[in-house]
C-alpha cells in the first residue's frame, strides 16, 4: 500500500510565499503530482480560480491553534474530488477513491446500489443522491489498517486533524 503524506494548513500562500495569518480566509487545494496527492494553500487575494489538474478545492479561514471545532466539509468538493479520479488505475488512487466513496455514502450523499464481480475485483455501483449521476467504484480490497491510514489522510487535508 502507499504511503500518503498530505499536510494540513501550510499557513502560506503557493502562489506569493507571503504567511497567512489568523483571520486570513484562503482556499486549499488537492493536486496529483506525479504519483503523490499534494494540498497547497492560496490567499484570497493570489487566488485565480484552482489550478490546472485540481481533484477539487475549499474556501477556509485560517484559526489560532488547535480547536476542537471542525471545519465542515463540504460535500460537493468531495463529490469533484471523487468524479476527477474516475478511471485512474494507479492503487494509491483507487483507494483515496474508494474511502472517498465511503465517506459520502456515510453523509448520505452515494448510495449503494449494488456491486458486481470482474474477475476476482468487486465493483460497487453507487448514486448520487442529489444529481441521480451512477458511478462504479473499484473496491482495492485496503486492509483495516490501509483503510484507517487513507482515510486520516482525507481528514487531515480536510483539516480534521
Amino acid at each position: 500500500m502507499t504511503d500518503y503524506h498530505l499536510s494540513g494548513n501550510t499557513r502560506r500562500c503557493a502562489s506569493t510565499g507571503q504567511e497567512l495569518r489568523v483571520g486570513d480566509r484562503y482556499f486549499g487545494v488537492l493536486l496529483v503530482e506525479g504519483d503523490k496527492f499534494v494540498r497547497k494553500d492560496y490567499s484570497e487575494s493570489a487566488w485565480q480560480g484552482p489550478p490546472e489538474g485540481a481533484l477539487g478545492y475549499w474556501k477556509s479561514r485560517v484559526v489560532e491553534g488547535q480547536t476542537n471545532r471542525r471545519p465542515p466539509i463540504d460535500d460537493d468538493m468531495l463529490v469533484e474530488c471523487f468524479q476527477q479520479l474516475e478511471g485512474q488505475t494507479d492503487p494509491s488512487k483507487l483507494a483515496f477513491r474508494y474511502v472517498l466513496a465511503l465517506l459520502l455514502m456515510r453523509r448520505k450523499r452515494l448510495r449503494l446500489e449494488g456491486s458486481r464481480l470482474e474477475g476476482q475485483q468487486e465493483i460497487l455501483l453507487m448514486r448520487d443522491t442529489r444529481k441521480g449521476e451512477r458511478f462504479q467504484v473499484v473496491d482495492p480490497a485496503l486492509s483495516d489498517h490501509d483503510l484507517e491510514s487513507v482515510q486520516d489522510e482525507i481528514f487531515r487535508v480536510l483539516g480534521w486533524e
